[in-house]
Parts: C-alpha cells; structure tokens; sequence
C-alpha cells in the first residue's frame, strides 16, 4: 500500500508563546537525532522503495540530514510547498502581541483571511494540495514529508474535504507531536 509518512521536526528553539510559522529557527539537536533513529527503525523495512521530501526550513532540513546520516541512501530533497504558514508582519512576535483583535478577524474567516499580511490558509492548502497529488502519483510506494503542524493538517483536511473552505470551529485536526508523524494511505 502507498502511504504518505507526514513527520514534525523535532521541538524547535523558540519560546512557544510565539508565532513562529515560516520563522526559519533551529530544532534542538539532540531531540533531532531521536526523532531520526526513531524514524529511521520505522521506514527501515522500505528504504529501497522511499521518496524524502523536506520542508526548506531549517528545522525540517536538521532530521532530513540526520535521517540521511542514518540512511545514506535516502535522497532529501527541500520542498517550498512543504513549509508551514507564512504569518507575515506576525512572525516572531509573542501571541499576546498581535492581539486579540487580530486574531478574531483571522478566525471569523479562517480560510481566506491572510494572518499578519501573509498567507491564507486557503492559498496553503492550494499547495499542499498539489504536492499531495504529486506525491499519490509517485512511483515510489513510501513518501516522506518531513514538515510543520500546519502541514499535517492541511494534508487531513484534503483528504477529508477536499478544497473546501474550513471554519475555525472545524480545524481542530491533530498534528503529530514534535518529532513524531502521521502514516496516510495514498490512492
């Protein structure tokens, strides 16, 4: 069977009361190599049957290098389309500096409004969408996606609703934890 592994960088180095989306900050180190170990002991009976892509970010890029360093035959190749959300003006600020306000003007339209000037996640399912199609197309049996929450979710709500508009009071699909992964069956 064809599945998509959608893995979470390992916890990245940052406070978490920021919004930190496409903020390209470093993951903890250590917690990387486990989560490549643990990864690498999981895809280990395909390895001769793998296409790794990997979120640009350089959370993401830590575990597809340490996963690489485990498999030297694995290929990682960065994927623009696997990013998390571009929160633009938001980026970096702490959550109880972009205000409430602000955030219920994102939430009161969820799919369409741009948070921070950004992107909509409209515009990310857009993408995520078409890697998704490209990735159930693929020859390769066992896709990997090392990626973001926002990802992970994108990837459930497509295959669940395809590209219809979600409201806040429906995104509440679980993303993997920090290091962790989904397995989705690919068509």
């Amino acid at each position: 069977m064809k599945t998509l592994w959608v893995v979470r960088h390992a916890r990245p180095l940052i406070e978490t009361d920021r919004c930190y989306g496409r903020l390209d900050v470093a993951a903890d180190a250590q917690a990387t190599h486990k989560a490549a170990e643990t990864l690498a002991q999981a895809l280990h009976p395909w390895r001769d049957n793998i296409k790794l892509l990997h979120s640009p970010s350089q959370r993401c890029e830590q575990l597809a290098h340490a996963l690489k360093a485990l498999e030297p035959d694995f290929i990682a190749k960065p994927d623009a389309r696997l990013q998390e959300m571009d929160f633009g003006q938001w980026e970096g600020l702490r959550w109880d500096e972009i205000g409430e306000p602000a955030i219920s003007a994102w939430a009161k339209n969820l799919g369409s409004h741009a948070p921070g000037g950004g992107e909509s996640l409209m515009e990310m399912l857009d993408r995520v969408k078409a890697a998704l199609q490209e990735a159930e197309l693929s020859p390769q049996s066992q896709q990997v996606w090392i990626c973001h929450a926002g990802v992970a979710r994108c990837v459930q709500w497509l295959q669940q609703h395809g590209l219809q508009q979600p409201k806040s009071a429906d995104w509440t699909l679980p993303a993997p934890a920090y290091g962790q992964w989904l397995q989705i069956p690919l068509s």
